[in-house]
């Protein structure tokens, strides 16, 4: 059974599955830095406040009365919350990685419809008496003996 799982985990799909999940966690991790250290803040300043993942609506208040000073806040007062600037960040880094597939599948598609090489020059020709292959070069057939135009 060991011997069996051992070549089930070296075929070359399954590696290459694992490597693509892990590269894959890790392009996810640095998309979510892009969205929320990079993209979401002047977006953040843009609207007013200073953590654009902060904007949330109460729909019932904890124990402690509103106004939160962010969902952690609320959420430690055991308010409910709408948390709608964490679901917007969730889309655009979603929008990011499905973007990142994009061009990933455009680019390989590109590569697999390169045009191959050009067909090599002909070598032989058909006589025109016998219709059999000769040389390009030949001025008379082999088989039928016939003599060639150039």
């Amino acid at each position: 059974m060991i011997k069996e799982f051992k070549e089930f985990i070296m075929r070359g799909n399954v590696m290459d599955m694992a490597v693509g999940i892990i590269i894959g966690a890790a392009f996810g991790g640095i998309v979510k830095s892009l969205v929320d250290d990079v993209i979401m803040p002047p977006i953040g300043l843009l609207l007013g406040k200073v953590d654009f993942a902060n904007l949330f609506a109460v729909l019932k208040q904890g124990a402690t009365p509103a106004p939160y000073a962010s969902v952690a806040a609320a959420k430690a007062a055991g308010a409910v919350t709408l948390n709608f600037g964490l679901f917007v960040n969730t889309i655009i880094n979603f929008a990011i990685v499905g973007f990142a597939i994009f061009l990933l599948v455009k680019g390989v598609n590109q590569l697999r419809r390169q045009k191959p090489a050009p067909a090599a020059a002909p070598t032989t020709k058909d006589c025109p008496f016998c219709f059999s292959a000769i040389p390009i070069k030949a001025t008379r057939c082999p088989n039928c003996t016939s003599e060639l135009k150039a």
